[in-house]
C-alpha cells in the first residue's frame, strides 16, 4: 500500500453522524471480485437522486468539493458491517483521510490494513473544522502523521493519538504480508532448521 507520511489537501465536509458501511459502500456494489471500481458506488444512495441523476445538494457532487483527498465527518464514522470495500470506495475516490470524532472499530482496522488514515480528534475541534470547510472555499488542511498533528495555513489545530505499531505500518506502506516479509530472513533460516518431514512455509520475494 502507499505510505502515508505527510499530505495535504482540500477538505469535504459530511456533516452527519453514525455514517454507516452501508452508506458509504451500498451492497449492490460488492459483488466484483476485484478490488477496484468501487469509487462509483461511493455514498451512492446519498449522492444520486432516485432516477440515477447526481444529487446536487450532496457535498460530493458540489464544484467546491471536486479533488477533495480529506474527508471529515461526525462521530462514529464507519459504523456497521466489517465490509473492507468501505475504505476502498473512499481510496479509490482519492481520499488519503478521514477526520472523526470516533470511527467504528472494524472500519478503522479495515483503513489501517489499506493506507487510509483514520484520524480521531475531539468533536469541537471537527465541528471547527466541518465549519470551516463549509464556509471557506478550497479550505485545506495538512496532516502530518510524523508528527502527529492536523493544521491548516493559519492554525495548528490538534494531534492525534496513533499506535505506534499501526504508524510504523501506514508510514512504510505495510500490509500484513509487507509486515511478514520484513521477516523473510528469519522465517527461512527457521525453515531451514526445520526437519523435512514437517510442513513448510516458504516466503517468496
Amino acid at each position: 500500500m502507499d505510505p502515508f507520511t505527510r499530505h495535504t489537501g482540500l477538505v469535504a465536509p459530511l456533516d452527519h453522524v453514525d455514517v454507516d458501511t452501508d452508506q458509504i459502500i451500498p451492497k449492490q456494489f460488492l459483488k466484483s471480485i476485484a478490488r477496484t471500481g468501487f469509487e462509483v458506488g461511493l455514498f451512492y444512495d446519498w449522492r444520486t437522486l432516485p432516477d440515477g441523476s447526481p444529487n446536487p445538494d450532496f457535498v460530493l457532487n458540489k464544484p467546491e468539493y471536486q479533488g477533495a483527498s480529506i474527508l471529515v465527518s461526525g462521530r462514529n464514522f464507519g459504523s456497521g458491517s466489517s465490509r473492507e470495500h468501505a475504505p476502498w470506495a473512499l481510496q479509490q475516490a482519492g481520499f488519503r483521510a478521514v477526520i472523526a470524532p470516533s470511527f467504528g472499530d472494524i472500519f478503522r482496522n479495515n483503513c489501517y490494513q489499506n493506507g487510509l488514515l483514520p484520524v480521531a480528534l475531539p468533536e469541537n475541534i471537527v465541528r471547527q473544522l466541518l465549519d470551516r470547510a463549509e464556509n471557506q472555499p478550497g479550505y485545506r488542511l495538512t496532516i502530518d502523521l510524523d508528527h502527529q498533528t492536523v493544521a491548516d495555513e493559519r492554525d495548528a489545530l490538534a494531534s492525534f493519538d496513533i499506535d505506534p505499531s499501526v504508524k510504523h505500518r501506514i508510514l512504510n506502506g505495510l500490509d500484513d504480508i509487507g509486515l511478514t516479509l520484513q521477516h523473510a530472513r528469519v522465517i527461512d533460516a527457521f525453515e531451514q532448521r526445520r526437519p523435512a518431514y514437517l510442513p513448510r512455509t516458504e516466503v517468496l520475494a
